[in-house]
Formats: C-alpha cells, structure tokens, sequence
C-alpha cells in the first residue's frame, strides 16, 4: 500500500493530507493569502505525528486547479519540489474533482462543483459517483460566466461558485438540486482519496510534467473590459 502526501491549495482553504497504511489524517484552515505560510508546516505535522519520514513518501498527490492563479502555483511548485528532492512523482488531480468528491450523492447522480473564478465568472465541472465511491469526470470542466454555462441536471451542488452565483446558476437549472452548499472548498483528503487508485493502476508523471490547469491565462480585467460590463 502506497504513502502518500496531498497538497490542496487552490482556492481560501489551504490543507494536507497524509495516507498511510490505509489511514488518511489531514490538515486543513481556511486561510486566504496564508497558504505558502502554512502548507509546508501542515506536510510536516502530518509527517511527523504518523512517524513517517519524507524517504518513506511513495508519491505527491497535487491539487493542479483550476482555481486561483498563486494558490494553484504554489501547490504545483511545492508538489514539484518535495517529488524532485525525494525522487518520486506526482499524480496531479483535478480541484473541481475535489470538490465534487465531498458531495453527497448516491451511484450514478450528478455533482455539480462550481468555484468562483471572479470577474463575473466561475470554474465548473460535473461529475458522477462511481461504484467505487469515487466521482468521475462527465463532459469537460469550464469556466464562463454563471448565467451562460451549459449544465445538466445536478442532485448536488458544491463550491463558492454556488454562493457567489446561486440565482444565475438555478436559472440554468431544469430542476432544483437536492443539495446544495456555497461554504465548501477543494481538500486534501479528497485528493488522496482520488490519486491513490491512479498511482496504483501506473497513472503517474515525472514532477516536472506536473502542470497547474486554470483554464483561462487572464488574471484581470482591463479598464475598458470593467467598464464594459
């Protein structure tokens, strides 16, 4: 049974999860602008509390985004660094997969994770619980404004994009969900849950082929885009 760490910082919550032996333990705090204070410590308490050292780390597991611009680069980098120095990979997984993994939802329901992109715009991805109690991906993750995305019917609906956007988003909806919560974020110990199975079935790369994904290159608006909306 693999070791691993995982790495979540893409959006206000900063958090780490070890697995070990089958037993996961995570930190995690709700920290905006304090992650790269917090992230390295939080790998090490974790460590240090399971008596595990870094050698021992089969794989880094790496939230890759999409979310926000420094918060997805500095999991990258730091995923990067520990597999570089210790030689090992990393099995990068989606943020929004994440977020969905959190939701409750039976075999075969709709997950809907959303996670304000800012600029009038959200990060979207739906996906389905599998019978292994992992979510898989259905169709491709987006990002647009709230009131123009395509989105299926969803049983539940998780992220800040829900509470930043929750009347733009029911209005593309053919039906209310099930559940919906706006306060939940991308965590750690969902992105152990999902790595762990693609590290043991050979999906894995070299750290430096571990790329951030934030499905779009504009961090701003212009003055006239502002002006413009």
């Amino acid at each position: 049974m693999s070791t691993l760490i995982a790495i979540e910082t893409s959006t206000e919550s900063c958090s780490a999860a070890l697995l070990h032996d089958g037993a996961l333990s995570t930190r995690s705090e709700l920290a905006p602008r304090r992650h790269a204070a917090l992230i390295l410590p939080m790998i090490e308490s974790l460590l240090d509390e399971a008596g595990v050292s870094r050698r021992q780390l089969d794989v880094i597991a790496v939230g890759r985004g999409p979310g926000a611009f420094t918060g997805v680069r500095l999991a990258i980098s730091v995923a990067q660094g520990l597999a570089l120095a210790l030689d090992i990979p990393v099995v990068p997984v989606s943020s929004l997969a994440a977020l969905a993994q959190d939701a409750p939802a039976s075999v075969g329901e709709a997950i809907l994770a959303v996670i304000d992109a800012r600029m009038g715009e959200i990060y979207a991805g739906c996906f389905q619980r599998s019978a292994n109690g992992l979510v898989e991906a259905i169709g491709d993750e987006s990002v647009g404004l709230a009131d123009e995305l395509v989105i299926p019917p969803a049983h539940s609906i998780v992220g800040s994009g829900w509470a930043a956007y929750a009347d733009a988003l029911s209005r593309r909806l053919k039906s209310a969900p099930a559940f919906a919560d706006g306060a939940r974020y991308p965590q750690a110990r969902a992105i152990a849950q999902l790595a762990a199975p693609q590290f043991a079935a050979g999906h894995s790369v070299a750290p430096e082929l571990a790329l951030p994904v934030y499905l779009r290159d504009k961090v701003a608006l212009t003055l006239k885009e502002q002006r413009a909306r």
